[in-house]
């Protein structure tokens, strides 16, 4: 990246600057032959390249694409942390400052199955993290403990448990204190009565984590849930004779369905298959489900009494074809534990493994994220007046700047 003044240089630096060289995305289209003006911490728009208005310093990026900060609405941890093993302030703050030098700069840390007294800490900690304007801390994904055992995945199967009052009025509660609240739930522990007034109270609701049948997850997005949890992982599948919670999440056409693009989670063909079925306003969005790894060098870390391993993916795995060698977390018994992913690269894995356009692609990370859990005002998209909140992408798709409020926090 070079930079370029095109006012005198004893002149004062000029506070309108122009991004050019690169393709810009701004959250819906793909432009081209266009600038990205910033003028101090906000956007200011596109306007094209060779007709910048005066007194403009210009930046010129080699290639890519410049987009929107990502949106992660699943991050267990990052920088060597994770939530479940100290929700405080300064895990959120150790996992913002890791996952912003991985190109998100808007996220739902998110505390999986744990004990009442984990879960209030959570909600603390978060509470705190948004008084103290802890960058890119949108809000709170618990994903359980209200879940089906039959489909535990990682979770911890003795502290799954149905949905009591005394848990209600816990999530309540926190539904006023917190700016956004996210919760996982499946038809074995919550009823379609719970959805409702969780609903009502203006908590996000995602079926996930779960082994029902087609009617019985139906039940629970009538009921107004509207995501479903990494599709395919930890849910009954699509079959002949009851389509699951895969097929009534797909067919439902207002849900949306969060995906680990990980090449190990989901093989890229069933991705494209999905994307293909999936109906009505409700799309697709990634996730990085990232746990305590992302953007450190551990090996294996704890959860609870259980230790995660970081390895690489190999046929005796069960890996999906074409994606050995993929770095992926599993328990000592092969079960997987989150993911070994950020969202650049699955960006990077989905427009390499797919036939998915760019545009399609960095719509999945930034603004359908943003928009399903209502930021769409504040996250996932380049607009006049918005924060100015982005990064570069070069042509290899690898993660080359970082802007945070105008500021540059990357650049390599």
């Amino acid at each position: 990246m070079t930079q370029t003044t095109l006012v005198d240089a004893s002149s004062p630096v000029p506070t309108l600057t122009a991004y050019v060289g690169a393709d810009i995305h701004d959250g819906g289209r793909l432009h081209q032959h266009q600038a990205l003006l910033v003028e101090g911490d906000k956007f200011k728009g596109l306007c094209a390249a060779d007709g910048l208005p005066a007194d403009t310093r210009k930046i010129e990026i080699d290639g890519g694409v410049l987009a929107p900060g990502l949106v992660d609405l699943q991050v267990n941890g990052g920088g060597g942390v994770l939530f479940n093993h100290a929700p405080c302030l300064q895990t959120l703050r150790t996992l913002s400052s890791a996952h912003r030098l991985l190109g998100t700069t808007t996220l739902l840390p998110t505390l999986i199955t744990d004990t009442p007294q984990k879960t209030a800490a959570a909600i603390g900690a978060v509470e705190d993290a948004v008084a103290e304007q802890v960058d890119g801390i949108a809000g709170l994904h618990l994903e359980g403990p209200h879940l089906d055992v039959r489909r535990k995945g990682a979770h911890d199967p003795q502290l799954i448990r149905p949905l009591e009052e005394t848990d209600l009025a816990l999530l309540l509660d926190a539904a006023e204190r917190l700016p956004l609240l996210k919760v996982t739930v499946a038809p074995a522990s919550v009823s379609a009565a719970h959805v409702s007034r969780l609903c009502e109270a203006g908590i996000v609701v995602a079926v996930g984590h779960s082994d029902a049948s087609y009617d019985e997850a139906g039940e629970l997005f009538d009921a107004g849930a509207t995501l479903a949890t990494h599709l395919f992982n930890a849910m009954s599948p699509l079959s002949s004779r009851d389509p699951g919670v895969v097929g009534a999440a797909l067919l439902n056409e207002s849900v949306a369905c969060g995906l680990i693009a990980d090449g190990v989670h989901v093989d890229f063909n069933t991705v494209q298959l999905a994307l293909r079925a999936k109906a009505g306003k409700g799309e697709i969005y990634l996730v990085s489900d990232a746990m305590a790894v992302a953007g450190a060098s551990l090996q294996q870390f704890e959860l609870g009494d259980r230790t995660i391993f970081r390895h690489r993916s190999d046929n005796t795995d069960g890996a999906p074809s074409g994606m050995l060698n993929a770095p992926c977390l599993r328990l000592e018994d092969g079960t997987l534990a989150g993911a070994d992913l950020d969202l650049v690269t699955a960006i990077r894995n989905m427009i390499t493994a797919t036939d998915c356009s760019t545009e399609q692609v960095l719509r999945m990370a930034t603004s359908i994220p943003a928009v399903q859990i209502g930021l769409q005002s504040s996250a996932g998209f380049i607009g006049s007046g918005r924060r100015a909140d982005f990064i570069w992408i070069d042509n290899d798709w690898q993660l080359r700047g970082i802007w945070l409020a105008g500021i540059e926090q990357l650049n390599s």
